[in-house]
């Protein structure tokens, strides 16, 4: 029987079981009445007997199964002595417990042995006392039967509810992994758009800082070169709520409509990246060794975004107004290092020191380094970063490369820079298969 949260059984599991067992007396009393002739007669005392007996111990048949299979077939074998008529109605008690037994037994072996053995005493009663014709032996075996059926019923039984509890068990374990792999790929896309995000906002905004700073420091002096650093500044403030509303449009929800978005930036747009570095006061010197290859979208954005926020590092942290950028590509992999020399002070092009943006006093620690090698480590490669023995700060990733399929520097697929790169060499004299962990 089931308990309720109060403690007590349920009301329906109470009336279950006072209709199994008044089911059980009326089928046991019944039987009580047949006679040897099959003639019906009204019960004796001792088919009364019999039945309240054997429906008396019916109840406890959950908590105690053999108990009550072994009482009610003893009181089945002593129908006979009794000079009632042994018939499957007079031992459905019997027929009761056989099936609460097989249904809760720990193994099917005892569940078995014990179905079997009360069938076989049940049977056996009717041959050990009275005489025996064939009659009885029919009736021996109808005996013998109903109890087997009783017990492959509730071995059945167990069967089935062992089967759907182990199908919801699976069930729930699948619908646990679902929801552990929907919070991991959440958390994971919140780690990616936390990285988007910080690569954009720290770049454009160190940039406007910059153009602010040279605005205003020229303010009095010099209008037009006041203008011009408002212009810049405008467009870098335009480019960022762009970029910022394209990243912020992946948190959109799946009903949302979608808005359409760009290709993801490359190295094809490290021109574009350097003259706004130039704009806000940085000179940049761009090296190239070996044959540029064709990369991956996930690795061209990473190199595209570690090469930005290097060069914001520089801009914001470096007190330099020179920068330089190198990358060399190896058979599998490709290999990229911005190094400053971390001399001098960063000042506006053309113009006498003035206010720096990165004269900020007790600015906290940001994501930038973390950003990077997590990008780097995202795509199979590692990232390095650290003081240089010359002098500056220095950052080094290596970034693998698809395997080559006889690409040549020509190659349409291969990921080039658009545009001229002020400053870009290429590096003829370097071989492709060289280390390039080293300053540039």
């Amino acid at each position: 029987m089931t308990n309720t949260g109060g403690g007590g059984p349920r009301p329906r599991a109470w009336w279950r079981e006072v209709v199994i067992t008044t089911t059980g007396f009326a089928i046991c009393l019944l039987g009580g009445v047949m006679q040897v002739d099959d003639t019906l007669s009204a019960p004796p005392a001792a088919a009364y007997v019999i039945a309240v007996v054997s429906c008396a111990v019916l109840p406890v048949r959950h908590r105690a199964p053999l108990a009550a299979l072994t009482a009610t077939t003893a009181l089945g074998v002593l129908v006979p002595p009794l000079d009632l008529l042994l018939t499957p109605l007079i031992t459905a008690p019997a027929v009761i417990t056989a099936y609460s037994y097989a249904l809760a037994a720990r193994t099917e072996r005892r569940a078995a042995g014990a179905v079997l053995l009360a069938s076989a005493a049940l049977a056996a009663a009717i041959p050990l006392f009275g005489d025996f014709s064939w009659r009885d032996a029919s009736r021996m075996g109808v005996v013998a039967v109903f109890p087997l059926l009783a017990g492959v019923l509730g071995h059945s039984v167990r069967n089935r509810r062992a089967y759907l509890a182990a199908v919801e068990e699976r069930a729930r374990r699948a619908e646990e992994s679902r929801d552990g792999e929907a919070r991991r790929r959440v958390a994971e896309e919140r780690v990616r758009i936390a990285r988007e995000l910080h690569d954009l906002v720290a770049h454009q905004i160190t940039l406007a800082n910059a153009q602010a700073t040279v605005a205003a420091h020229f303010f009095d002096t010099r209008p037009e070169q006041t203008r011009t650093s408002l212009r810049e500044l405008v467009e870098t403030t335009a480019q960022a709520l762009d970029e910022l509303r394209a990243t912020v449009g992946l948190l959109r929800q799946s009903g949302d409509a979608a808005t359409p978005a760009g290709p993801a930036p490359g190295l094809s747009r490290l021109p574009a990246l350097l003259e706004s570095f130039r704009r806000a006061g940085l000179e940049v010197s761009v090296r190239q060794e070996g044959t540029p290859r064709p990369l991956p979208p996930g690795v061209d954005l990473t190199a595209y975004r570690i090469v930005q926020e290097a060069l914001t590092n520089v801009t914001r942290h470096a007190g330099t107004n020179n920068a330089r950028v190198r990358l060399a590509w190896n058979r599998d992999r490709v290999t990229i290092t911005v190094a400053d020399d971390g001399q001098g002070s960063r000042t506006a092009p053309t113009t006498p020191p003035g206010p720096s943006a990165s004269t900020v006093p007790d600015r906290p620690p940001g994501y930038g380094l973390i950003g990077m090698r997590e990008r780097a480590t995202a795509v199979g490669g590692h990232l390095s970063a650290g003081r240089h023995p010359q002098g500056g700060f220095l950052v080094s990733a290596q970034l693998p490369l698809p395997a080559a399929k006889g690409a040549t520097r020509g190659s349409g697929e291969a990921t080039t820079l658009e545009g001229p790169v002020p400053g870009a060499v290429t590096g003829d004299e370097g071989t492709g298969d060289g280390e390039a962990g080293g300053a540039p």
